[in-house]
């Protein structure tokens, strides 16, 4: 059995990947996304930043154990930096596991030379793994854990230092006497789950899920199991507690009694999880049963604004500030793009935002998700708005999501924007498109110029604020069919 560095992390990351990766059907893949292909180039990019003018030795071979046999000779004859190098090494056998033979094989992004005896001399090597996150993510010292591993094997000795570089490009040692005994359990594990071939159930995670080639395959068996992970609120741990007291369908947990759901969940998560659960079997909106008392008012106004951000994070700008106008009074609707061309253009676009929005200074300002308002206070320091006027302005924002969180309950998969204006009607012109794909289109505007890229994003941005107005308008008509149903009683 083979075992990489890659199927390593993804087993980390989740079992079924892993697993997919070796025994999948490759017809069921789906192309990889632009997203990871722009963050690849982002991490290129990063490792040449932190190379810098160092020299080093790449080795040349295209398969494995060429590859691996390079990059020993380049250690043993002591070159300072190797880039690219391969680590393999055969074990006749792994403790807890049923396997005869195993090979490791892993792709640490740099080895260098470091004084202390080893093998080929005076000298040693030790890892460095460049990784884009802003966080040590424990999936990141793991493997960089299996590097240390490999060279151990290899070198005769391990190295005194292991290091993640990540985004900050501050260095972030691994503690190897920690992640020692961590690296032998996630492997055994590994093994064990990926020899008998039996394949792990699904579990549909939306922050980890979104970007994996497996996902349509596993979203649509999801789909059609109604499986319990595509419940908003189901973790993996509340579904292994569900799980164990056999509540294993949709149906079951909208049926189970909540005493008795709460007495595994606790009282609160056992109520937000089944009233969510009969929303979704029903296919009804209602009010979430754990409410505030009194409820908030939407705001109204003769004017109203609807606001959302473009922004691209790797580049620290915020691009595209999009306001959609609803005059009530004079029944007019108008959107207002103000875009930067050039990441230069952020403060001009901001002023031109600030200039505009103060012509009504009554109107309600709606968004959806609470980076809005923060980015509005970052970006008034950040240009000098006199405090009382930015004050003014954030002081008229309102965040849809969480009114919506705080007093409804959809039949949806998520609370996003998309999720919750698609189940009323609403469809986007870009079909298909996410906001990372807006990311990659403004990074290729930047570097061909192509207008209809500036466009697309432009439309995906009206659609984000058009939506924000077609949930507000269908919260306000629930919130008067609610208050008549009140009176009538």
């Amino acid at each position: 059995m083979l075992l990489s560095d890659d199927l390593l992390l993804n087993f980390k990351r989740c079992e079924r990947r892993a697993f997919l990766d070796l025994y999948g059907d490759r017809t069921e893949q789906t192309s990889e996304k632009d997203f990871l292909q722009k963050l690849r180039k982002e991490n290129q990019r990063q490792i040449q930043e932190y190379l810098g003018q160092r020299p080093y030795h790449e080795p040349a071979a295209a398969d494995w154990e060429t590859c691996a046999a390079e990059t020993e000779a380049l250690m043993a004859a002591g070159v300072e930096c190797i880039y690219r190098g391969v680590l393999l090494y055969h074990f006749d056998q792994w403790p807890d596991t049923p396997i005869e033979q195993l090979t490791l094989v892993g792709k640490p992004t740099v080895l260098l030379r470091q004084p202390g005896p080893s093998r080929w001399g005076k000298w040693h090597y030790r890892p460095i793994s460049v990784k884009l996150g802003q966080k040590p993510k424990p999936e990141y010292k793991l493997v960089a854990m299996f590097h240390t591993f490999l060279l151990e094997a290899i070198q005769g000795r391990s190295p005194r230092l292991t290091q993640l570089i990540l985004r900050a490009r501050r260095p972030h040692r691994v503690d190897v006497d920690l992640w020692a005994d961590k690296l032998q359990e996630t492997i055994t594990d590994c093994i064990n789950l990926l020899l008998p071939e039996l394949e792990p159930e699904v579990f549909i995670s939306r922050q980890r899920c979104h970007l994996c080639s497996w996902h349509n395959h596993c979203y649509a068996i999801a789909q059609a199991d109604n499986h319990l992970s595509l419940v908003p609120g189901v973790t993996p741990n509340r579904y292994e507690s569900l799980q164990g007291i056999g509540v294993n369908t949709l149906e079951s947990l909208a049926q189970t009694s909540p005493k008795h759901l709460g007495q595994h969940l606790g009282a609160d998560i056992a109520m937000q999880l089944q009233q969510q659960a009969r929303a979704i079997v029903h296919q009804e909106v209602v009010w979430r049963i754990n409410r505030p008392n009194k409820t908030q008012p939407i705001p109204q106004g003769s004017v109203e604004l609807f606001f959302d951000i473009e922004a691209e994070p790797d580049r620290n700008v915020d691009y595209l500030l999009g306001v959609y106008l609803v005059d009530h009074q004079n029944q007019r609707e108008k959107f207002y793009g103000f875009v930067a061309e050039t990441l230069e253009e952020e403060g001009k676009i901001w002023q031109e935002f600030v200039e505009f929005v103060t012509q009504f200074p009554e109107a309600p300002i709606f968004h959806f998700s609470p980076y809005e308002r923060d980015t509005l206070n970052r970006l008034g320091k950040k240009y000098g708005t006199p405090p009382q006027q930015l004050q003014k302005i954030v002081g008229r924002l309102m965040d849809i999501h969480q009114w919506v969180t705080k007093y409804l309950v959809f039949p949806v998969e998520s609370y996003s924007l998309k999720a919750l204006a698609n189940c009323l009607g609403y469809q986007w012109r870009e079909q298909g498109v996410s906001g990372d794909q807006t990311v990659c289109w403004y990074d290729q505007w930047l570097e061909t110029g192509d207008r209809q890229l500036l466009e697309a994003i432009v439309r995906y941005n009206e659609d984000d604020c058009r939506a924000t107005h077609h949930l507000k308008q269908w919260i306000t008509s629930f919130l008067e069919s609610q208050q008549k149903t009140m009176v009538l009683r």
